[in-house]
């Protein structure tokens, strides 16, 4: 499946994005601040495609210009989500290459992933998060119209191994409705 915007393409991850991916996700500012490791090696980045970017809703962000990856945006329906716990309701996890920050790209990408959620596949509540310091993050969330709802210490961060401070917002469809 794919999903289009204005100037974005949203569309599964391939194999062939290893070398786009390693070449984002290699950057120490863009990797750890989102609670995952930077990617050491086009394998680890090819492995990262095969077994983590494989879910039903997880995309590739591709400029329209080039159709290269330059960041990830996903639902993680419930099973694979730390905030959901139920079937109509999913995880909205998302970061962009450090040479794309700053001209709206997540947020667009964002609204088409929150319009799919709700017309498409029957979410109730999308869930975000963020960890303390990810201003950029934060920012995208307020933008976009999520809802903070709580604060929490001393959350893990598996990959990492360190715990931070976690922060929780969310959307529901009414929400969403009236935003459109």
């Amino acid at each position: 499946m794919e999903l289009e915007t204005e100037r974005l393409i949203l569309r599964r991850w391939e194999c062939g994005d290893a070398d786009s991916l390693f070449e984002y996700a290699k950057d120490p500012d863009v990797g750890p601040i989102a609670g995952w490791p930077a990617h050491r090696s086009v394998d680890e980045s090819l492995d990262v495609i095969k077994n983590v970017f494989n879910g039903k809703e997880a995309y590739a962000i591709c400029l329209k210009t080039d159709g290269k990856a330059i960041g990830a945006i996903e639902l993680k329906l419930n099973g694979h989500a730390d905030l959901a716990e139920r079937d109509d309701e999913c995880e909205l996890g998302y970061w962009l290459g450090k040479p794309f920050w700053g001209r709206g790209i997540v947020p667009e990408a964002v609204r088409e992933l929150l319009r799919h959620a709700f017309e498409d596949i029957g979410m109730k509540k999308v869930w975000v998060g963020y960890y303390e310091g990810n201003v950029k993050s934060k920012r995208v969330q307020e933008k976009c119209g999520f809802r903070y709802q709580w604060k929490t210490e001393n959350v893990d961060v598996p990959l990492l191994h360190e715990k931070r401070t976690g922060h929780v917002s969310c959307m529901t469809r009414e929400d969403w409705l009236e935003r459109r």
